[in-house]
C-alpha cells in the first residue's frame, strides 16, 4: 500500500468508524454471537494474493460487526467503563502510524520524553503527590505485578541477584481485601510469592479493608517466622468500588516495613476532581500508584500509569543493560524499558496528549460530575422503590444492586436476580453486570459511557423495574 493508497482507504476508514459511533445507538449492546460462529465464517488460510480494500469494507460489516460487543454504547453499564474517547483513537492512528518502538530513549527521543511529560500532566492533574515518578504500563495488571515483585526485592534485600525468592528462609506475606481486582492474587503467584502466602483481610460493612484485622494477620505471621512483605490498598474495588482507609493502611505499612500498592485503575480518575480527593487521603504513605485514563478518563485502551516513590528501586529490579541498547545518553535520560516488563514499548503518551489537548481537564471534570450524578440519582431512585436495594456505598458511579421481594430468599432470590438482568442482556437494549457479594448474586450499574445522558439512566431504570417484575 502506498501512502497514496493509505490516503485514500483511510478516508474511506475514518468516516467509517465515526459512522459507527454516530450510530452506535441503534445497535445491540452485547453481542448475542453464538461461540464459533465467526470462525466458521472465516476461510482457514491467509488469501495468496492481495484483497480489495473494498472487499475487506464489506467484511467489516458482513463478519466482525455482528460478532462485537458494542463497549462505547450509552446504555453500556457493565465492568467498568472502557470508554474510547475518538480523541484518543486519533492519537492511538497516530501512534500506529508513526510504529515507533521504545527500545531507549535515542531509539525515540520524542516517546520517552512526552511520555514523562503526560505523566507530570495527570500527576498535578490529579494532585498525585510530588515526590512520585511515573511509567506507563499497558493495564493495571502489569502494574501490580511490578509493584509485588518490587516489594519483593525490597523485602528480600534483592534475591533476585542471589537465588531468587525460593532460596529465602522465611516466607514473604501478602496481604489484601476480597475486594481487590483478581489480578492482585494473579500478579502474587506470577511474582512468585505462592497461594498459601497471600492473604485475604477481612472487610467492613462498607467493604473496605479493616486496619485492626490487618495489623492482627501480620503479628500472627511474625510470631510464625514469617515476613510480611507488601499490602495492596483498593481505592474503587472492581465489585463494590471499595476505598479502603489509606492512611491508617499506610501507617501500619510504615510500621511493620510492608511495601504500600494503591490500585485505584477505575477510580484514580476521578482524582482529577477537587471534591474526590479524600478518597485518596493518605496516598502520600503509598509506595506504588497505579490507575488506567483507559477507563472512566477516555484514553483509548491499553494506557495504565503506574507511578513510584522509588524510581531507582523500580530500575534495578527492571534494569537489562546489553551492549546493544547502550548509548551515549545513558545517565541523561530516562531509559523506561527499565521501569517494567517489556523491552519494546508502544507510543501510548500520544492517546493521553491527544485526549488532554483537545479535551482539556474542565470539560473531563464536567463528564466525570455527569456520571456522578446519574449514579446518586439512580440510588435514590432504587432505596425509594420498594423491594430494591442499593448494597453498597455509591461513592463513584458503580451501584450494587438487588431486587429482593419478600417471598424470595436463598437460591430462588439467586434465580430471580440472575433471571431478570440476563432478560436484560439478552434483549441488547443494555448490558449490566451480575456478579457475586457475599454468597448471593446482584447486578452492577456502572455509569460511565462516553455518551451516557441521565435519558438514558432513567431508561436503565425503567428497563430494571420491567425485567424484575414481568
Amino acid at each position: 500500500m502506498t501512502p497514496d493508497d493509505f490516503r485514500t482507504f483511510g478516508h474511506t476508514l475514518i468516516d467509517w468508524i465515526a459512522d459507527y459511533r454516530a450510530g452506535i445507538r441503534s445497535r445491540r449492546v452485547w453481542s448475542d454471537a453464538k461461540p464459533n460462529a465467526l470462525l466458521e465464517q472465516l476461510p482457514s488460510s491467509a488469501p495468496t494474493h492481495p484483497d480489495s480494500p473494498e472487499s475487506l469494507m464489506h467484511d467489516l460489516e458482513r463478519l466482525i460487526l455482528p460478532h462485537i460487543s458494542n463497549w462505547q454504547h450509552p446504555m453500556f453499564y457493565g465492568y467498568f467503563p472502557a470508554n474510547s474517547s475518538l480523541e484518543a483513537v486519533l492519537g492511538d492512528l497516530v501512534s500506529s502510524g508513526l510504529g515507533q518502538l521504545g527500545l531507549n530513549w535515542a531509539a525515540s527521543p520524542a516517546l520517552t520524553e512526552l511520555e514523562e511529560r503526560m505523566l507530570e500532566w495527570m500527576q498535578v492533574a490529579s494532585s498525585i503527590p510530588k515526590s512520585m515518578k511515573g511509567v506507563i504500563q499497558d493495564t493495571a495488571s502489569t502494574a501490580t505485578m511490578v509493584a509485588l515483585m518490587s516489594a519483593r526485592e525490597r523485602s528480600t534485600d534483592y534475591a533476585l541477584a542471589r537465588g531468587g525468592l525460593q532460596s529465602e528462609a522465611q516466607a514473604q506475606m501478602i496481604y489484601f481485601s476480597s475486594q481487590c481486582h483478581s489480578s492482585v492474587e494473579k500478579g502474587g503467584l506470577l511474582a512468585g510469592f505462592g497461594k498459601d502466602n497471600l492473604r485475604i483481610v477481612p472487610v467492613d460493612k462498607n467493604f473496605d479493608l479493616i486496619p485492626s484485622e490487618l495489623k492482627q494477620m501480620i503479628l500472627e505471621d511474625i510470631a510464625l517466622g514469617k515476613k510480611p512483605c507488601a499490602v495492596v490498598a483498593t481505592v474503587g474495588g472492581t465489585t463494590t468500588t471499595a476505598c479502603d482507609p489509606l492512611p491508617e493502611i499506610a501507617a501500619l505499612a510504615k510500621e511493620f516495613g510492608l511495601w504500600l500498592h494503591v490500585d485505584a485503575a477505575m477510580a484514580g480518575s476521578a482524582m482529577i476532581l477537587p471534591e474526590k480527593q479524600d478518597l485518596f487521603a493518605g496516598l502520600e504513605g503509598a509506595d506504588s500508584l497505579c490507575l488506567n485514563p483507559h477507563k472512566w478518563l477516555g484514553a483509548t485502551f491499553d494506557c495504565s500509569l503506574y507511578y513510584v516513590n522509588d524510581p531507582e528501586h523500580l530500575i534495578r529490579v527492571m534494569s537489562t543493560n546489553p551492549s546493544y541498547l547502550q548509548t551515549s545518553t545513558d545517565g541523561q535520560v530516562k531509559q523506561y524499558r527499565d521501569w517494567g516488563v517489556p523491552l519494546g514499548r508502544r507510543m501510548r503518551a500520544l492517546k493521553l496528549w491527544f485526549l488532554l489537548r483537545l479535551e482539556g481537564i474542565e470539560k473531563l471534570q464536567t463528564r466525570l460530575r455527569r456520571d456522578l450524578e446519574n449514579a446518586t440519582w439512580l440510588e435514590t431512585q432504587i432505596k425509594n422503590t420498594a423491594d430494591w436495594t442499593v448494597l453498597n456505598p455509591v461513592r463513584l458511579q458503580t451501584l450494587c444492586v438487588r431486587h429482593e421481594p419478600p417471598e424470595l430468599e436463598g437460591e430462588a432470590l439467586d434465580k430471580h436476580t440472575l433471571a431478570w438482568v440476563n432478560q436484560i442482556n439478552q434483549s441488547g437494549a443494555a448490558y449490566l453486570t451480575p456478579a457475586m457479594l457475599e454468597g448471593r448474586w446482584m447486578v452492577r450499574v456502572s455509569i460511565g459511557a462516553l455518551e451516557t445522558t441521565f435519558d438514558d439512566v432513567a431508561h436503565l431504570w425503567r428497563l430494571m423495574q420491567e425485567a424484575a417484575n414481568p
